[in-house]
């Protein structure tokens, strides 16, 4: 797979370029603002972009306006965020455009190479990532119905269907049986009111968590 990397620090910029070089990914641009990155993407068509959230000129919300563009003009590239900090927003500003191909990370969580990876993967085959600090605030931020109605359980279920995990994922990370996290995501679309027949629930229920459903 073909993809364009968007980030004003030099270092950063080579070091995940031979991030995806090493796992396959063919990087056919790696720049260092904004406006380089859209024209990089007109350009090449990847079908991944891994962008800074803040940029040159202003290093405010570049690379998120940039990704937004991406998101609206060539809704088939995937996204993947990079910040310095906790910026909740943009997540929910991707999200809120189109819930597949979309992803948020820290920039420390590039230092855990299997971590970013797969994270990368999850977004470029159409998935979602976010990273488990903005899950971390969101969770403590959310206290009003119909979450409230939630177990703990059911809360650490949902917190990782927000980062992108599959259920066989959750199941691993939290020690329990496939079934029993399909009990309780069953359990979380009951409680959230989303109608059985809805195929998009588990992204609909990852939109109530973030609110921007």
């Amino acid at each position: 797979m073909r993809a364009v990397i968007a980030e004003d620090s030099v270092l950063l910029r080579v070091g995940l370029v031979k991030v995806l070089e090493a796992v396959g990914y063919e990087v056919v641009a790696a720049v260092g603002d904004a406006e380089e990155l859209l024209a990089a993407v007109e350009e090449h068509r990847p079908g991944v972009v891994v962008a800074d959230v803040r940029m040159p000129p202003g290093f405010s919300d570049e690379g998120v306006k940039a990704a937004m563009v991406i998101r609206r003009q060539w809704p088939e590239v995937a996204v993947l965020l990079l910040s310095q900090y906790v910026e909740e927003r943009y997540a929910a500003d991707l999200l809120a455009t189109n819930t597949s191909g979309v992803g948020y990370l820290l920039k420390q969580r590039v230092a855990n190479v299997d971590d970013f990876v797969d994270a990368l993967q999850r977004v470029a085959e159409g998935g979602t990532a976010l990273d488990p600090e903005v899950v971390a605030q969101l969770l403590v931020r959310r206290h009003r119905d119909p979450l409230e109605k939630l177990t703990p359980r059911e809360r650490d279920v949902l917190a990782l269907m927000a980062e992108g995990r599959s259920n066989a994922a959750i199941a691993a990370a939290l020690v329990v049986s496939d079934s029993a996290v399909a009990k309780h995501i069953n359990s979380i679309f009951t409680k959230l009111d989303l109608p059985a027949d809805d195929s998009h629930r588990r992204v609909m229920a990852v939109l109530r968590f973030l609110e921007v459903g």
